[in-house]
């Protein structure tokens, strides 16, 4: 057991967190299979033709909506939710932390500020739980959620916005907007994901964002110092898993920001309709990467519910067993 077994969140943010995810998982299978119909074309046929895919996809973004309505009710409502809340704002330190950060990059200092670091040696003590960077993933996660989420009802009918402002060309952009937008998250939910999915110590998954802290013990040995990363072994097939998770976070990403460029008309499509992109086997299959990385994503975040449930299950039997050597010793 190392300072890195922590759990992170409670039960019911790591339940949220496992909600969210999905949601948005299959908001972004919906919405590209229509933006990207020429290169997601199987995708599109698979899920019942556009209509299907377009009342799925307000299906999903009603339940975006309900979960984001539910936590910002949990952060204020519970004594949890607003101590969350003012950790994750940023702090003094964080800004000395980015400052820092910099003259390190530039050779100006000799190490990274323990605000900075997360996983580079220390105890749990020294280091808090949310770098800079992490609160700064919040944040900029909360603004995507927050615009996608208001842009969405907002061309929830297309006829009913070109009235509403009167010209087609302001109805289009706040479709090209959404969509745009819609990349620029989901090229972050693909680094995301090879993030936590590949990072050397947690590969496969990172289970502490599926098991809640108050199932992970805190103790630890006193003669053992910093986090324990130093016993920790890579696993045999990190290498070879890594980089080939890279290189599709890189393909799909790349693909992905091309084809939305082609697919819209950037800025401003010519139609409504999205799509009618060059027909490219490239970028086809660039595209189709992305969307395999993102159902990589699914894939982990069901597989850290199963580990999280087969840890209960672990937990439950030895405090059976716990509870029968008692009775015995009795």
């Amino acid at each position: 057991m190392t300072n890195l077994d922590h759990g992170k969140f409670t039960r019911m943010t790591t339940v949220f967190h496992s909600l969210l995810a999905m949601d948005v998982f299959f908001l972004f299978f919906t919405g590209y299979a229509i933006m990207f119909n020429d290169e997601l074309w199987w995708m599109l046929t698979l899920m019942g033709g556009s209509g299907s895919v377009a009342a799925l996809h307000r299906a999903f973004g009603v339940g975006l909506l309900a979960l984001v309505v539910f936590w910002m009710l949990m952060m204020v409502t519970t004594d949890t939710g607003r101590s969350n809340f003012r950790e994750i704002m940023p702090t003094p330190g964080d800004a000395k932390a980015f400052v820092q950060d910099i003259q390190f990059v530039l050779g100006n200092a000799e190490e990274r500020h323990p605000n900075a670091r997360q996983f580079a040696g220390g105890t749990a003590d020294e280091i808090p739980l949310l770098s800079y960077v992490g609160k700064g993933v919040v944040f900029i996660f909360a603004a995507e959620l927050t615009l996608l989420s208001i842009s969405g009802l907002l061309i929830w009918s297309k006829t009913g916005l070109m009235q509403y402002f009167a010209t087609r060309t302001a109805a289009m952009a706040f479709v090209v907007f959404h969509g745009l937008l819609g990349v620029v998250m989901l090229m972050g939910v693909m680094f995301h994901i090879f993030e936590h999915g590949f990072h050397p110590a947690f590969f496969p998954v990172e289970t502490k964002a599926f098991i809640p802290r108050s199932m992970i013990p805190e103790e630890h040995s006193d003669d053992v110092e910093g986090t324990g990363i130093q016993h920790l072994e890579l696993s045999p097939n990190w290498a070879s898993a890594s980089n080939l998770g890279g290189a599709a976070t890189v393909i799909g990403i790349v693909s992905v920001l091309t084809a939305s460029i082609f697919d819209t008309g950037y800025p401003v499509s010519l139609e409504l309709l999205v799509g009618g992109g060059p027909t490219n086997l490239l970028l086809t299959v660039g595209v189709n990467i992305g969307v395999l990385v993102l159902f990589l994503g699914m894939v982990l975040s069901v597989y850290g519910n199963l580990v999280r449930i087969r840890w209960e299950q672990r937990m439950a039997e030895e405090e059976e067993a716990d509870s029968v050597e008692a009775e015995a010793a009795d």
